[in-house]
């Protein structure tokens, strides 16, 4: 159990059988009164944030999350399955789950899957993939780095805006968090 002073983000609390991840968290007291942590909470299922003000004697049970290295083996627009690569055990997760997250998965990648008491709840992707350019106009001859930029369809479906010298077959890596493209990877 979790007491007031331990309640810090990134943390792992369940609150009425839900997991929930500490975003921020403030002590606070007020004169003559007991002290209390204000913190808000994401709910690790379905993305929800809350508030919530804990009081100096109440303890807080934590979360019993994890991670496992799984591999994404096809998607059929609602629903994605993944494969455990210790058990190698099969689970599907929703499209209401996966999200935008769809965007940056292709056949055969190794992603880590959130767990909540042995059972998986969601994806957490790395901070950047490497995705091949199937669809984007030909660069012209004398195109250089130093100047605009075109769209690109990669592999996953995701349309990014490279550089003017990056070609059909190429492989770029995308920023995940911000969806944009970083390098061509040679």
């Amino acid at each position: 159990m979790y007491v007031l002073t331990e309640l810090k983000p990134g943390r792992a609390v369940q609150l009425d059988g839900e997991p929930y991840l500490i975003v921020t968290s403030q002590f606070g007291r007020k004169s003559q009164s007991k002290a209390n942590m204000q913190c808000k909470l994401r709910n690790l299922k379905t993305g929800a944030i809350i508030s919530r003000n804990f009081q100096g004697s109440e303890m807080v049970e934590p979360a019993d999350v994890g991670y496992r290295r799984v591999q994404y083996l096809y998607g059929d627009g609602s629903s994605f399955t993944f494969m455990d690569l210790e058990t190698y055990d099969q689970f599907f997760l929703g499209k209401e789950i996966i999200g935008d997250i769809a965007l940056y998965l292709v056949d055969g990648q190794e992603v880590d899957a959130l767990t909540f008491a042995g059972t998986p709840i969601g994806i957490q992707l790395p901070s950047t993939v490497n995705l091949k350019v199937v669809e984007t106009i030909p660069g012209v001859k004398g195109d250089t780095a130093s100047g605009g930029g075109k769209p690109a369809k990669l592999e996953s479906g995701l349309t990014v805006t490279v550089p003017l010298f990056v070609n059909e077959g190429d492989t770029v890596k995308v920023n995940t968090d911000t969806g944009t493209y970083m390098a061509r990877v040679e």
